[in-house]
């Protein structure tokens, strides 16, 4: 296994030639120290702060990448212009109580924290990142989903191995996935791993509504070779970008250390929005570029 190059922030954000041929080679780009450690510290505060606030009675959904009874869920289906509460699998009894405190029982937050929270906006539409983004082909980019990742210690789960344009669908395909270490990501507690060059194999999935119902197609049988996956530690402030076809996932995390990050979704609005993606929104709240208040 080669290890993947690392890379420290450029002071505008916008990427080198070296970093340029290395997402054209890689699919991924690990850019440390992109975003301050206060920065980090206030979307943790945030977060705990959502959840403080958030009554389990309310609703919830479990979400699991093993087995993800949240495609049938609303609570999961209607979470593209709001944020809400999603567990860990294992996290809630048959009668549906917590088996434990609430902030060791969250999986992640989503999937609008990017234009609904006043700190997730600020940080997300980072002039540093839309000149990241631009770098990398988005010749207009727009901010579609956004998520905290919990990785809580002892019963985070796993994340599969998978592609991003497999949930969020553009014609032609543009996604790319800007993953933020809220905390420091290692082996030990299920950072992220990635499959070099994988980007330019075939799409394998997509998961879209067909006939009100969401269903997982497959449009390619060929395995991912996971052999060929490469850990990508991040230290909190790291910044990792995603090619939409790369396949990459994260272990468990077994460890009795937290493994928060923050994940946000970038298209561009020069695509298509496919009318089958799962997350759709209502005109009240379109998708906004990086431009504050825009």
């Amino acid at each position: 296994m080669t290890a993947v190059p690392r890379f420290t922030a450029t002071a505008s954000g916008a990427p080198t030639p070296a970093m340029l041929a290395a997402w054209e080679r890689d699919g991924v780009l690990v850019v440390e120290d992109a975003v301050s450690h206060a920065d980090c510290d206030a979307l943790i505060e945030r977060s705990r702060a959502i959840v403080d606030d958030w009554d389990p009675a309310s609703g919830a959904a479990v979400f699991s990448t093993t087995a993800p009874r949240h495609a049938a869920d609303r609570y999961f289906r209607e979470s593209g212009d709001t944020i809400r509460v999603f567990l860990e699998d294992g996290a809630v009894a048959a009668d549906g109580a917590l088996t434990r405190p609430k902030h060791a029982a969250v999986n992640k937050l989503g999937h609008a924290m990017h234009d609904l929270d006043p700190e997730f906006d600020r940080v997300s539409r980072r002039p540093a990142l839309a000149a990241l983004a631009h770098g990398l082909g988005l010749a207009d980019p727009r901010l579609v989903q956004s998520m905290v990742i919990w990785k809580p210690p002892s019963i985070g789960g796993a994340v599969t191995c998978h592609q991003d344009a497999t949930f969020l669908i553009t014609d032609p395909p543009s996604v790319i996935g800007f993953w933020l270490a809220l905390e420091d990501a290692d082996a030990g507690n299920g950072c992220l791993f990635a499959i070099p060059g994988g980007h330019r194999g075939p799409l394998r999935q997509r998961f879209h509504e067909v006939d009100g119902e969401l269903v997982t197609e497959t449009l390619d049988p060929t395995p991912f070779d996971e052999a060929s996956a490469v850990p990508l530690p991040a230290p909190k402030g790291t910044l990792v970008a995603l090619h939409g076809t790369l396949p990459h996932g994260s272990a468990p995390n077994t460890s009795d250390r937290s493994r928060m990050a923050y994940t946000l979704h970038v298209v561009d609005a020069a695509a298509r929005w496919s009318a089958g993606n799962w997350l759709q929104r209502t005109s009240d709240l379109p998708f906004r570029g990086f431009k504050r208040g825009a």
